[in-house]
């Protein structure tokens, strides 16, 4: 693939962004993240094609973990490698983020939230990412082992350092999610987001968490939106023998497929009826009340990205839609 890309005039015209309430930073409606498809068993010209197509059409904010790959480290440093040939130019136009929590590397300083790690892991990714400080960096997830003072201390002076711009966590309860808030605010440290997994079939958040982020002001960009492919048409009829539910996969399996499967059957004739896809109206369900500040989505080929995006051509639902999906998810 040539290396003489010019993004399109046009990139913006279509996308929606979205402001954090405790901040001036936006975020596009749709994301593109880099948990499955950007290791090192993908073709560097598909994640390239993927990652061009996205800018292209409004995408600017990108998000990475120092562990995606397969193999670790390897989606970091495939960004990298396109944003050296494709998208340095247009720095200033990019939000990109990236984390540290779960495992990374051997011996006792290889995970969670102590300062030591997330230093040190902050300092690696910006080496594999070629750059010279990311939009955001994430605590990954709550390390029970570390205080939460300890953590915030970490990401403070990441912030401090000119490593990151602004900090975020994912993965916490509403409780530490306050908790750090406080912590943070204190230090005038600018935490702005939190990345929790949400979706139609994963509703966990709305409980506690999702009004903690209400009243803290602080965005919410959800992961697994389409519960790993479940919110799409692609299980409807069966589960075909190339699927990832017929794989090892620990994120999906048929067992879990088939618990699900008739929820998602009746839901489809509500997106039919919306003239969406099921894929596009679980994303823009998703974006119905405003507390989401962007959807987080995954792409195996550009087309998948394209299709995605289309959901927000329709992000409003009638009363009625929303009390027969309650129904529907309810039984």
């Amino acid at each position: 693939m040539s290396n003489n890309y010019l993004p399109s005039d046009k990139r913006y015209d279509k996308m929606i962004y979205n402001k954090i309430p405790c901040s001036g930073l936006k975020l596009p409606a749709i994301s593109l993240g880099f948990w499955h498809n950007f290791g090192s068993s993908t073709p560097f010209d598909k994640q390239q094609e993927i990652v061009r197509g996205a800018f292209d059409m409004g995408i600017t904010h990108f998000d990475l973990a120092n562990n995606y790959g397969p193999t670790a480290g390897a989606a970091e440093e495939n960004f990298g490698r396109i944003f050296a040939e494709d998208l340095k130019a247009y720095r200033d136009e990019l939000i990109i983020a990236t984390k540290a929590g779960y495992d990374m590397w051997s011996g006792p300083y290889g995970n969670g939230g102590s300062l030591k790690y997330l230093v040190s892991s902050c300092d690696q990714s910006l080496k594999r990412l070629r750059l010279d400080y990311v939009d955001i960096f994430y605590n990954h997830r709550r390390d029970t082992e570390t205080p939460l003072e300890e953590t915030a201390m970490a990401l403070d002076k990441i912030y401090r350092d000119g490593k990151a711009l602004y900090v975020g966590v994912s993965n916490y309860l509403a409780e530490d999610t306050e908790k750090m808030s406080q912590l943070l605010a204190d230090l005038k440290t600018p935490f702005v987001i939190h990345q929790p997994n949400y979706s139609l079939l994963n509703r966990e958040i709305e409980a506690e968490l999702k009004p903690t982020l209400t009243q803290l002001g602080l965005g919410a960009i959800a992961f697994s939106p389409l519960a790993q492919g479940i919110l799409t048409d692609r299980y409807l009829t069966n589960v075909p023998e190339d699927s990832r539910a017929h794989s090892s996969s620990q994120f999906l399996t048929e067992e879990r497929v088939q618990q699900d499967i008739e929820k998602v059957r009746k839901l489809n004739e509500i997106a039919k009826r919306r003239n969406q896809t099921m894929a596009e109206m679980a994303i823009a369900w998703l974006l119905r009340d405003g507390v989401i500040t962007s959807v987080l989505v995954g792409a195996s080929r550009l087309s998948q990205l394209q299709d995605n995006v289309k959901a927000l051509d329709n992000i409003v639902f009638s009363a009625e839609e929303l009390s027969e999906i309650e129904m529907i998810l309810e039984k």
